[in-house]
């Protein structure tokens, strides 16, 4: 009955899990999740995009504890419904990731992490990245890098090119079975790794991740000057002159 059921389902069930506990450092002493993006907080549109997304059936946010009451408030006023948990994170994004996915719903078979800062997210990339981790088990979109890459040593001296045609940009949604992500950032935590983003800690364990295209324009707010580049793309989205 139970493998009936699911092969009556439409998709693997999946969990949208919101990286929001980071600490705004290059804000110049603001959160850039609550500024206004084009009258809307950062997050808000980061989350509206998931609450649109057709793959995406739960969302929960790891945020810093200060916030866990503005986030839960915003997202009633918004109207996030698939929004079930706030919960505070973690000492660094992996342990922050790592919360949030324990507390995804028992029958969640595919986990998406989201960076909460790339509000320019659009439902259609978020689904197709989706579809393709539901096929291959890991998958993350990302953007050809258009400037030439360096890799320096500790004084400044240039020590190799890399082959730019060989190098990508890794956006967020970054998307796995679930069991496989928790795994990787319980042993990224125990080991005390070093990685930058949830692909990293999924590589660590020999498994491999597939690229789908990005977009330019799933942006990540870093710096006052990307709100200033991203009020320009949604003024180019809504036809605004």
């Amino acid at each position: 009955m139970l493998a009936w059921l699911k092969k009556m389902r439409e998709h693997p069930r999946c969990t949208a899990l919101v990286a929001a506990a980071g600490s705004s450092s290059r804000m110049g002493g603001v959160n850039k999740l609550l500024e206004p993006l084009d009258g809307v907080p950062v997050l808000v549109r980061t989350l509206t995009a998931l609450q649109r997304a057709d793959r995406v059936d739960e969302i929960v946010v790891a945020a810093r504890e200060e916030d866990l009451v503005e986030i839960s408030r915003l997202c009633r006023t918004y109207g996030i419904g698939k929004c079930t948990k706030v919960v505070r994170g973690g000492e660094s994004r992996v342990h922050s990731v790592l919360l949030a996915a324990l507390e995804a719903s028992a029958e969640t078979e595919l986990l998406a992490v989201q960076d909460g800062a790339r509000p320019l997210v659009t439902p259609e990339l978020i689904d197709r990245t989706i579809e393709a981790a539901a096929r291959c088990g890991a998958a993350a979109p990302a953007v050809a890098v258009k400037d030439t890459i360096k890799t320096v040593g500790k004084d400044g001296a240039v020590t190799g090119t890399p082959d730019r045609s060989q190098l990508r940009a890794v956006q967020t949604p970054q998307v796995f079975q679930a069991s496989l992500l928790k795994a990787a950032l319980q042993d990224a935590l125990e080991q005390q790794a070093a990685v930058t983003d949830d692909c990293s800690a999924v590589e660590r364990l020999g498994k491999v991740v597939f690229l789908v295209e990005g977009s330019e324009e799933n942006l990540k707010i870093t710096t006052p000057v990307d709100l200033i580049l991203a009020e320009a793309i949604l003024t180019s989205r809504e036809g605004r002159t």
